[in-house]
C-alpha cells in the first residue's frame, strides 16, 4: 500500500511563500501523475497542479504564474512552491499519486496552509 504524506503547511501573511511537500513511501513519484488538489471550507476540491510521469507541469489559472510544481524522483517526493500567497489560496493542500492510464490513484491526508494577516 503507497502511503503519500504532505508537509509544510503554515499559516503565512499574504504576499509571503510556503513549500509545500509530499513524500511517498514507495517508487510511484517517476511512474505516476502527480497533482495537489486543495479545498477550502464549503468549496469542492481543486485541481491545482500537476507533474506528469514523462514531466510535464500544468497548472490551474488561478495559481500559474504564482505555485511551481517540481519532483526528486530519487527522494520520491513532490513539492509545490507557493509565492506571492493570497488569503483565496487558504485551504486543506492534498497530494495525489494517479496512474496515468486512470486505473487507480493514492491520496494522502492533507496539510493546512493559512493565509492571513
Amino acid at each position: 500500500q503507497v502511503k503519500l504524506v504532505e508537509s509544510g503547511g503554515d499559516l503565512v501573511q499574504p504576499g509571503g511563500s510556503l513549500r509545500l511537500s509530499c513524500a511517498a513511501s514507495a517508487t510511484v513519484v517517476r511512474f505516476h501523475d502527480m497533482n495537489w488538489h486543495r479545498q477550502a471550507p464549503g468549496k469542492q476540491r481543486e485541481l491545482v497542479a500537476t507533474i506528469t510521469a514523462s514531466g510535464a507541469t500544468n497548472y490551474g489559472d488561478s495559481v500559474k504564474g504564482r505555485f511551481t510544481i517540481s519532483r526528486d524522483t530519487t527522494q520520491d517526493t513532490v513539492d509545490l512552491q507557493m509565492n506571492s500567497l493570497r488569503p483565496e489560496d487558504t485551504a486543506v493542500y492534498y497530494c495525489e499519486a494517479r496512474d496515468p492510464m486512470k486505473r487507480w490513484n493514492y491520496w494522502g491526508q492533507g496539510t493546512q496552509v493559512t493565509v492571513s494577516s
